[in-house]
């Protein structure tokens, strides 16, 4: 309201300025006729005055008169015109200011409705900055913001995979304290979507890992839970995200998701200026990288910032999930028919993507440690040269994959 106020009062008050300057115009002056015609009507008078002194006739007195008469009448009739003229600029002086004062308080109001936010009260910094905080102060816990999901459809699952993603939940209920095995089942869960399974499994892993629990840790417990409520950032998986970071400041998956929630509580420029500094930062490819471009550019007009998206760098693809060297050992606790079946067919799957596709460093350094779990060293030795010519310009990545070949033992 203050602003809509200011807003026309201002317009006003310009409108009385252009209206009083056109309807004042030039100073009143007397018309040369008017003064004529006193001229005229003092020689009138001396023409009797001469008469009466007989300095005239009669005769010269009766046509001096007409001549001085016929002159009165040419100056009346001269102001009469001149008093017209004026009335008529006068009113033309006032339609124009009408004009103008419309223009001014029109061109306002057509301004504010392209630029501005009819219908909306004031919104100062100040006051913004405020309702951010009880924003974030108030957040749905997690249980609140699942319950607003509708019931997720039940994915079709290969019987075999079905029946030994059943066989690990009993198997890790009746071991609770089996790290391993919440960690295969916390991945399982997620992989066939149902994340609140994942993260009810990942909470026990940061349970049995105690303070050994790594930022990846509680950046994949943040995510499973903001995945379970729909993209929503609720209060638990803030403090996971938080904590993630705390650990590694660096932490991509974490850093995404501090950026949502920045702007899930109406602060966008904050979350602008974190997405732009983890896309400078990479790496190409990754899964939050694709995920930042997707969503940058609506973000950095949210947060009135002129922004162009950088072109896409090679190999950003999205992964697929991929088996942890964590994972394969874990699938020791099963059979052997079931520990192969899980095993092969998942390095098989990243393996022919990495090959046709490309991938991200952390995704050639996973296969190399399955491979090298599995026993296939010849064939883990063979995918470490083809990622060092794959990350050879590229001395970050490629020591990812270096750290990766030397714990599977096929580098020095």
């Amino acid at each position: 309201m203050t602003f809509w106020i200011l807003i026309s009062l201002m317009a006003l008050l310009v409108a009385a300025f252009l209206l009083l300057a056109l309807l004042r115009g030039r100073p009143q002056l007397e018309p040369a006729a008017a003064s004529d015609l006193r001229v005229y009507r003092e020689q009138l008078q001396g023409v009797d005055r001469d008469l009466a002194r007989g300095v005239i006739a009669e005769a010269d007195a009766s046509r001096i008169r007409t001549e001085i008469s016929r002159r009165i009448l040419a100056a009346d009739a001269q102001i009469q015109s001149d008093s017209k003229g004026k009335t008529q600029a006068r009113a033309v002086n006032i339609g124009v200011s009408l004009v103008l004062v419309a223009g001014v308080i029109g061109g306002a109001l057509s301004l504010y409705q392209s630029l501005g936010a009819p219908g909306y009260g004031d919104l100062p910094l100040s006051l913004r900055l405020e309702r951010s905080k009880d924003l974030r102060a108030n957040r749905l816990d997690q249980s609140t913001a699942e319950a607003r999901m509708p019931a997720a459809p039940v994915p079709e699952l290969p019987e075999d995979y079905a029946n030994l993603v059943k066989q690990l939940r009993q198997t890790v209920a009746e071991r609770p304290d089996d790290l391993q095995g919440h960690v295969l089942l916390a991945q399982h869960e997620a992989n066939v979507g149902n994340p609140k399974g994942a993260y009810e499994a990942k909470a026990r892993v940061i349970t049995l890992l105690g303070p050994k629990a790594t930022s990846q840790d509680f950046s994949e417990f943040g995510e499973m839970m903001i995945v379970a409520a729909g993209g929503y950032v609720s209060a638990e998986a803030e403090q996971a995200l938080a904590r993630a970071l705390e650990i590694d400041p660096n932490n991509g998956p974490a850093r995404f998701y501090w950026g949502r929630m920045l702007s899930q509580i109406d602060r966008p420029d904050l979350a602008f200026r974190l997405w732009s500094q983890t896309l400078q930062q990479g790496p190409a490819g990754a899964p939050w990288i694709a995920a930042i471009r997707a969503q940058i550019e609506e973000l950095a007009h949210r947060a009135g910032v002129e922004y162009e998206l950088p072109p896409e760098t090679p190999h950003q693809t999205a992964p697929d999930v991929g088996p942890s060297r964590d994972d394969i050992e874990a699938a020791g606790e099963m059979t052997d028919s079931e520990r192969q079946e899980m095993i092969q067919g998942m390095v098989n799957r990243l393996s022919d993507r990495l090959a046709t596709e490309g991938g991200t460093p952390p995704e050639w350094a996973r296969l190399i440690g399955a491979l090298a779990v599995l026993g296939n060293t010849e064939q883990a030795t063979a995918i470490y040269g083809e990622a060092q010519s794959v990350f050879a310009n590229s001395p970050e990545a490629l020591n990812i994959v270096q750290q990766a070949a030397k714990q599977a033992g096929v580098a020095p």
